[in-house]
């Protein structure tokens, strides 16, 4: 029975009909994902078939229960006990029963764990290819649970098994027992100074007996409710080094740790973001004794952690286009539905393609050789994607998009944070400079272009001489950008970085279409490969391209039942 009245006019029209007005949450994001599914296939082989019942499970978990407890969360967000009935300062996190939910089914079926992914060893299938699954999906749940659970875990295992005394280590692994992807982590680097300046960093260490002394104050600190941090703090001789500070002291009393207030932010309400206070915090040096060397290997932890961040960006812009899709083909106007009439058949089309583009790039990123410009080039692309997607979700739905009880308004909310975490466009763009001069990675990473393209299908040749001689070009464009003086080549990064993102994309396409292809499922990524290309790497001249034919809307079909399968 409906919960609502029945409105007191004509519904033979089957204007009033709402119900057909189902969006993303509900269908399960796995079975109603070809694209997914075709990428599970590759990357578990012979795996696949133990997985998929998993999959399938995951799928409904997230797209009901996960999406519907971050609704809510969204709604009542966490929130701040500064002081006890004494007035003592426990600055205590209290999240959401919601949340508190949300968690417990993750952790319950948990793919990111070590005991699931022991299991899918045994099983054939690959338990990296599983994990990047489990927070692709839950992502387009709430990107904010996303960055609760997995902020910083690896960080704070890895730099803790190297550098940590033994008792203070074997915290750390009861900590982590269930795997990083747990939320007991936070890593607090930025500071009102500054957030990517670490020349600007105030916070100060000083020797402690076996331990160290650390104050100073973290402006954006993720994940405030987490077990351990990792904080960026300057030692006595001016290096800075990462420390890792616990609740608790080792005498087991209250460690110098102060949350001020919880940020009132504009999205990802999910995860606790508080401004942190350290006063003589009980702190243990993640480096070697009395050296800053720990920055290296933290720095590079945080190139996984723009991965992530880029997972996030991409799993919004997937949720925006089911939305999309799902809204466009109930909704009608000027007596058809949207997704018949041209133009949203151009905007969906152009929606899908980017959508399976960012895909391809976080995928490899994650699962595909490790290259050491990737991190920063996939969430350049992914991240922005996530904000543009959202807002295409919101004019598409029209005015109901605007509407907070409309899940479009939160995605929008959600995915504008993306582009800041771990490094805006012009930090990544800085790294791409810093990797290309010093470690020479143009070199591993052009060689992965021809060898995406090298695997492309046979049926589109034009397609693959048009990336294959963008690779060149990216090459032509690498040499004369190092001949630019310092001022000018800095300032040519962004294009520069856009370009490579540009041509990565095209050959992951190619080279996926050539595995559907060669394994018998079609020629669609193919297609997905053309139009992109045509997108990103042609020239159209003084028409723009109005002139070229129109097979985004000739195979519209196509397009969008290898997208969502309704």
């Amino acid at each position: 029975m409906a919960s609502y009245l029945i409105e007191p006019v004509d519904g033979s029209s089957g204007r009033y009909d709402t119900a057909r007005y189902q969006g993303a949450t509900g269908r399960n994001w796995w079975t109603s994902d070809p694209s997914l599914r075709l990428l599970m296939r590759r990357h578990l082989g012979e795996g696949y078939g133990w997985a998929e019942p998993h999959l399938s499970r995951l799928g409904a978990l997230m797209s009901g229960p996960i999406a519907a407890y971050a609704e809510e969360t969204d709604r009542n967000p966490p929130r701040l006990e500064k002081y006890d009935k004494w007035g003592r300062d426990v600055s205590q996190v209290v999240m959401p029963p919601s949340f508190t939910s949300a968690r417990e089914a993750l952790m319950a079926d948990n793919f990111t764990s070590p005991e699931f992914a022991a299991t899918a060893e045994r099983n054939g299938a690959n338990p990296a290819a599983l994990s990047v699954a489990w927070t692709y999906l839950l992502d387009q749940a709430d990107i904010g649970m996303g960055c609760a659970l997995g902020t910083g875990g690896d960080m704070v295992v890895s730099l803790a098994e190297k550098h940590a005394p033994a008792d203070v280590l074997e915290r750390v692994r009861t900590i982590f027992a269930n795997g990083f992807y747990s939320g007991e982590a936070a890593q607090m680097f930025t500071e009102r100074t500054g957030g990517s300046d670490l020349a600007a960093l105030e916070a100060a260490a000083t020797p402690d007996g076996e331990a160290w002394s650390l104050t100073g104050l973290k402006w954006f600190a993720s994940n405030a409710n987490g077990s351990a941090f990792v904080v960026l703090a300057r030692l006595p001789a001016g290096d800075v080094a990462p420390f890792l500070v616990l609740w608790e002291r080792r005498d087991g009393t209250r460690n110098g740790v102060r949350i001020r207030r919880l940020k009132d932010k504009l999205g990802t309400r999910s995860v606790a973001s508080a401004e942190v206070e350290f006063t003589g915090a009980e702190a243990f040096l993640l480096a070697g004794s009395g050296s800053g060397s720990g920055l290296g290997t933290m720095m590079k932890l945080t190139n996984a952690s723009r991965l992530g961040v880029a997972m996030m960006g991409v799993g919004v812009a997937r949720r925006a286009l089911v939305e999309s899709l799902c809204y466009a083909s109930a909704r009608e106007a000027f007596g058809k539905r949207l997704i018949d009439q041209p133009l949203m058949r151009r905007k969906l089309a152009e929606l899908i393609v980017e959508v399976e583009a960012a895909q391809a790039l976080v995928f490899d990123g994650h699962l595909g050789p490790r290259l050491r410009l990737a991190p920063a080039l996939v969430k350049l692309r992914a991240a922005r994607l996530g904000v543009t997607a959202a807002s295409d979700a919101i004019e598409i739905h029209g005015g109901n998009g605007y509407i907070e009880q409309w899940p479009v308004a939160r995605l929008l909310r959600d995915a504008q944070v993306n582009p800041i975490w771990e490094g805006g466009d012009n930090i990544l763009c800085l790294d791409v400079r810093r990797a290309m001069l010093r470690e020479n990675a143009h070199e591993p990473f052009l060689d992965r272009l021809e060898a995406a393209a090298s695997a492309a299908p046979s049926s589109d040749p034009a397609t693959v001489d048009l990336v294959r001689s963008r690779i060149g070009d990216l090459r032509k464009a690498i040499t004369v950008w190092s001949s630019l003086d310092q001022v000018a080549a800095e300032a040519r990064l962004f294009p520069l970085a856009q370009l490579m993102a540009d041509v990565y994309a095209a050959a992951l396409l190619l080279e996926q279409a050539g595995w559907e292809e060669r394994s018998g499922f079609g020629d669609r990524k193919a297609l997905i490969a053309r139009l992109y290309a045509d997108a990103h790497l042609v020239e159209h001249g003084p028409l723009r391209g109005i002139d070229r034919p129109a097979e985004d809307l000739d195979r519209f079909d196509d397009l969008a039942s290898g997208a969502l399968e309704f």
